[in-house]
């Protein structure tokens, strides 16, 4: 494959396009084969949920930032977006089910995940950092226990993905050949603490409710998106 030699600010400009717009409705790209592309669409057919996404990618994009990306102000957009704007079309974007690697690599690069998820040429950090984290955050800390129900795999899992998402345990999904998430950390240097690591990271690679929750999401797809331009015009959702 030729590299993109093009100076960074270019190469930004493209991704921060095709995260924004995608292809049209109907289009080779979509028609109900990239899911991702789906949820992309329904997003942006709704006016808070697209003002929200518009503010983080341009954020965690960062091309007009010296240096690269702000990840302190492209998590707070990433918080924002999750408790903000629309749960069904949020979730779309979260768990948009794939069955080929394209839409897999759509869907890894949603919240892009050069700023918000991992640091370019960098080694990941040792996860005991995150735990650590974790366990004085009242939002993170109840997140460890799930109780792997149907009814609950979704809502448990978007807490698990969504709310931690811009936060120093932002996951993300590993790569576009699987579902697979993990947070951008590792055990290799974890000491005497390696099985409270290791615990931690299975929050992420081994959760029940995560692997329920996308499989629950993806056989509810097409009803989800029908009615979610809907839902949230009789709801609405809190601005600010």
């Amino acid at each position: 494959m030729r590299q993109d030699v093009r100076p960074k600010h270019l190469r930004d400009q493209d991704q921060e396009q095709e995260l924004l717009e995608g292809p049209l409705p109907g289009s080779a790209g979509s028609a109900g084969r990239n899911r991702c592309v789906d949820a992309a669409e329904a997003c942006s057919a709704d006016a808070r949920c697209q003002q929200l996404r518009t503010r983080y990618v341009t954020r965690c994009l960062g091309r007009a930032v010296a240096g690269g990306c702000s990840r302190a102000r492209c998590h707070h957009a990433l918080r924002r977006f999750f408790s903000r704007g629309p749960p069904k079309l949020t979730l779309a974007l979260l768990f948009c089910p794939c069955a080929e690697p394209a839409c897999a690599e759509r869907r890894r690069q949603t919240f892009v995940p050069s700023c918000a998820f991992s640091e370019p040429e960098a080694a990941p950090p040792c996860c005991l950092a995150s735990v650590d984290l974790c366990e004085r955050s009242p939002v993170c800390r109840p997140r460890a226990a799930c109780t792997p129900t149907p009814a609950s795999w979704v809502r448990t899992a978007s807490g698990l993905l969504g709310v931690p998402a811009g936060t120093a345990v932002t996951p993300n999904y590993v790569d576009n050949t699987s579902a697979r998430v993990a947070p951008w950390c590792d055990c290799g240097a974890s000491g005497n603490r390696h099985e409270e690591c290791e615990a931690f990271r299975g929050l992420f690679t081994r959760n029940r409710c995560l692997d329920g929750a996308i499989q629950a999401f993806g056989s509810k797809w097409p009803p989800i998106l029908q009615n979610a331009g809907r839902s949230f015009q009789q709801v609405g959702v809190g601005g600010g």
